[in-house]
């Protein structure tokens, strides 16, 4: 379909008629002459969120945030406008009614913030002079698909909309200094709506993940300017809102009565923070002729790769055996180390031989049954002792410089999966 789009090079943008704000100016300058000083960040009364964006809300800065249909985007950022202190915060809604708005409020306990404004609009011209009036410190947008601007001749949430929108709000938050959240929609691959320079264009890309039928939601970084691109915040829905979790490793681990086969733990590290999770394997004879082969969190292709290791260097018949594969929780990982608890739970499954709930894992497994050294192993040696875990088996090329005596922990440095196999199985 094509789009009627007006030459913009003339034209003054909305925002430039706001009054009440200040606008910076700009000229050239020689890079020696540029004084550097951190800009006084503003922290949120979310640890979580603060974590994800570096440690806090840069001035100026636009930050998207994308995810599923009633995952919780608007619930996340209605919380932030809601518990800023002492910030002027204006919520700019195209989707919800001021009522419904209201509603969601009085649900999450925090109605009566006096300096919290709401607004119920679509069109950027009709924004820019709300934002004239009100002169907050904080602008959230959702979302950005419902706005259009007067400049374009085209449908709200197309391509042209979507892109001079966001055009418009990033000029607005860098010369006037104002910090501003937008929520995109995504497609049904996951990715965000809209053309793909949108994520170039904003400073900080979130997603915020989870599975509605768990009550766990994750907001990863996916992109951050100001901060690291892997960190990751866990948040519990509840009925009054969304709470931060501060410690997942006692989440992610399940509470379970006495050892059950097909279950190791898992220690990983998403960004700084390091965790433990529970990582199940369910091993069981083909009754169809064709094994299935399923993961729920895990990259099915490098489970696969996992099992012709396990197949082709050790011997396990497990070419017309059914595997299952799931992450506990409802979250999905990325990080290799979690690749010998996958292993010693496919193995305990297909063996039944269960493994003690003391032990936790850290290695990455290579393709000739080698285990390979992780990073950070200090900090993962760490989490595991502050849970309890009386063992930890990690690569020996991880033990170079290791300071093991620091440690209550016992840390076995093994080299070969069939090393782990002995010790764990017998």
């Amino acid at each position: 379909m094509e789009e009627v789009v007006e030459r913009v090079s003339a034209r003054v943008p909305d925002w430039q008629t706001v009054s009440g704000v200040k606008k910076r100016t700009s000229k050239a300058a020689a890079i020696h002459e540029i004084v550097h000083a951190d800009e006084a960040r503003r922290i949120t009364p979310d640890k979580e969120l603060n974590r994800v964006l570096g440690g806090g809300i840069v001035p100026g800065s636009l930050v998207l945030i994308g995810g599923e249909p009633g995952i919780g985007k608007s619930t996340l950022m209605l919380q932030l406008a809601l518990n800023m202190p002492d910030t002027r915060t204006l919520y700019i809604s195209g989707e919800e009614s001021e009522q419904q708005l209201k509603m969601r409020a009085e649900r999450l306990s925090q109605a009566s913030k006096a300096d919290c404004f709401i607004l119920t609009e679509t069109a950027t011209q009709h924004i820019f002079k709300q934002i004239n009036t009100v002169a907050p410190h904080l602008v959230i947008i959702d979302s950005i698909q419902t706005l259009h601007s007067a400049h374009i001749d085209a449908a709200p949430g197309s391509v042209s909309q979507v892109r001079e929108c966001t055009a418009e709000l990033l000029q607005f938050a860098k010369e006037t200094a104002i910090p501003v959240f937008i929520v995109g929609h995504i497609t049904k691959d996951g990715a965000i709506a809209g053309p793909k320079v949108l994520e170039h264009m904003v400073d900080t890309v979130l997603q915020f993940e989870g599975d509605r039928h768990h009550a766990y939601r994750i907001l990863r970084a996916v992109k951050n300017r100001f901060g690291a691109a892997t960190e990751l915040g866990i948040y519990e829905m509840q009925g009054s809102g969304l709470r931060e979790v501060s410690n997942p490793s006692e989440i992610l681990l399940s509470q379970r009565e006495g050892n059950m086969s097909g279950i190791a733990i898992a220690v990983l590290l998403e960004g700084m923070r390091p965790m433990l999770i529970e990582v199940q394997a369910l091993v069981g004879n083909s009754a169809y002729g064709t094994p299935q082969r399923s993961s729920n969190g895990f990259d099915t292709k490098r489970m696969n790769m996992l099992l012709a290791v396990l197949e082709k260097r050790f011997g396990f018949r497990l070419s017309a055996q059914d595997v299952f594969l799931n992450i506990a929780g409802g979250l999905r990982v990325e990080d290799p180390a979690i690749d010998l608890a996958v292993i010693i739970a496919i193995i305990s499954s297909q063996q039944d031989i269960p493994v003690s709930a003391t032990i936790a894992f850290a290695g990455e497994v290579g393709l000739s049954g080698e285990i390979r050294a992780v990073n950070r192993i200090e900090q993962r040696i760490a989490e595991a002792e502050k849970l309890g875990f009386e063992t930890i088996y990690i690569s020996k090329y991880n033990t170079k410089g290791l300071d093991s005596s620091k440690y209550q922990i016992s840390i076995r440095a093994v080299a070969k999966v069939e090393e782990v196999f002995q010790a764990v199985f017998g």
